[in-house]
């Protein structure tokens, strides 16, 4: 009988202090990409009472307004006036302290070590941003190819900012996390064990202020309006069993960054897979794509997702590793976990002929400079909250199964010989 288990992911609202910061080192990443698509950008936040501080390496011919940009992000979060908290974009502080990029990591990226004299390929020119490995994951277990607990737990996450900004439950403010529960046998989700949600509230509701009150008012809005529908595409749905913790501290009127400080690059695993699959550690926002960190970990999920919508693997996972200012990566791996119809290292093969991993390749085939322009200058700020993997309400250039027939086609090629 296969092996009974529990496995559990988390992710938070736009409101999160970590993802305040996350989305405006993005939104200042968008604004730059937009006017130069060719700009270097590494930009760090730090948000806390009153005060929003950036910095970091930027290297362009842009020319943004970084206090603005700040304080329409964290605005359009829904931290402004009373309906803030008390964290407001109008009136916190903010400092900026930026300088440019290194000139020895950007004689290294703008010029590949390994490039030939003699080459005349374009993707040879730019090498990796820095070393380090990146992970990639797809599953067969949600619409989307995701692992069930982090797919979830993004669902509510997104949809407890949906209600609270369309005014259906117009008491909630912007903080808040999620956490969900999947029991499994062997790789199959089974059922939802607990789910697990704390939401920052208005003081009172319709005139209740009683706390136990208030928190049963809640309890009993958030299954109708924000759980329930989630859940509507999967196979695997709350029963009477199934655990709610709704705010189990008792109480979430004060948060943001008025309750916590938050910092960019904080929330790598939200960002993923929940812990499902292996990280390398590198966060993505605030970041460039000649950044592997972000970049390579993009283009490991878009291999990973079209071998599983090949048929080729009902589990994949593919690390990329690079060395900085190299531009062919030092290692591809794919590992299926048995779950493969031929062996990895054949599937590895095959991926390394369809996919080119090389940074310069991988910006041009996901368009990753480009989509800040293509979006009306607001893109990446868009990915920084609720994952920035299995999304189905944003068209990602990494998600797309563009590359399943190639891969097909190169295993056929492989089997017949």
């Amino acid at each position: 009988m296969p092996h009974r288990y529990l496995f559990t992911s988390e992710s938070v609202t736009e409101g999160h202090p970590d993802k305040v910061c996350d989305q405006i080192s993005d939104a200042i990443l968008d604004a730059i990409l937009t006017q130069d698509s060719h700009g270097r950008v590494a930009a760090e936040c730090l948000v806390t009472t009153g005060l929003v501080v950036v910095a970091g390496e930027i290297s362009t011919n842009a020319v943004i307004d970084v206090p603005e940009i700040v304080r329409s992000t964290i605005s359009a979060i829904g931290y402004e006036g009373e309906r803030g908290g008390g964290f407001d974009a109008r009136t916190c502080g903010v400092t900026v302290a930026l300088g440019k990029q290194s000139p020895d990591i950007a004689s290294g990226v703008s010029t590949a070590k390994e490039k030939r004299e003699d080459s005349s390929d374009a993707y040879d020119q730019i090498g990796a941003g820095d070393q380090g490995m990146m992970f990639g994951f797809a599953c067969d277990e949600t619409p989307e190819l995701m692992p069930m607990p982090i797919s979830v737990a993004h669902r509510i996450a997104r949809r407890l900012s949906e209600v609270r900004k369309l005014g259906v439950l117009k008491y909630l403010r912007p903080d808040g996390k999620t956490q969900v529960t999947i029991e499994y046998e062997g790789d199959t989700p089974i059922s939802v064990v607990a789910i697990v949600i704390s939401t920052q509230h208005e003081p009172s509701i319709d005139g209740i202020t009683d706390n136990d009150q208030l928190q049963a008012r809640i309890a009993e809005d958030l299954e109708k309006y924000v759980v329930t529908p989630v859940f509507q595409d999967l196979s695997v749905k709350p029963d009477k069993n199934t655990r709610y913790l709704i705010n189990p501290s008792g109480r979430f009127v004060v948060g943001g960054p008025q309750g916590d400080a938050g910092l960019t690059g904080r929330k790598i695993i939200v960002d993923t897979y929940g812990g499902y699959a292996r990280h390398g550690g590198g966060a993505f926002s605030g970041k460039d794509p000649t950044k592997v960190d972000r970049s390579a970990a993009y283009a490991a999920r878009w291999v990973a997702k079209n071998i599983v919508a090949s048929g080729l693997a009902s589990r994949a996972e593919v690390q990329i590793a690079y060395a900085i200012g190299v531009a062919q990566p030092v290692s591809v791996l794919v590992t299926t976990f048995g779950t493969g119809k031929l062996p990895d290292e054949e599937i590895t093969a095959a991926v390394r002929k369809v996919f080119d991993l090389r940074p310069a390749a991988i910006i041009k085939n996901l368009e990753l400079n480009l989509l800040p322009a293509q979006h009306g200058g607001k893109f990446y700020q868009r990915v920084a909250a609720y994952g920035h993997f299995g999304r189905t309400d944003l068209d990602l250039t990494w998600e797309r199964l563009d590359k399943v027939e190639e891969l097909k086609k190169a295993l056929e090629k492989a089997a017949s010989h």
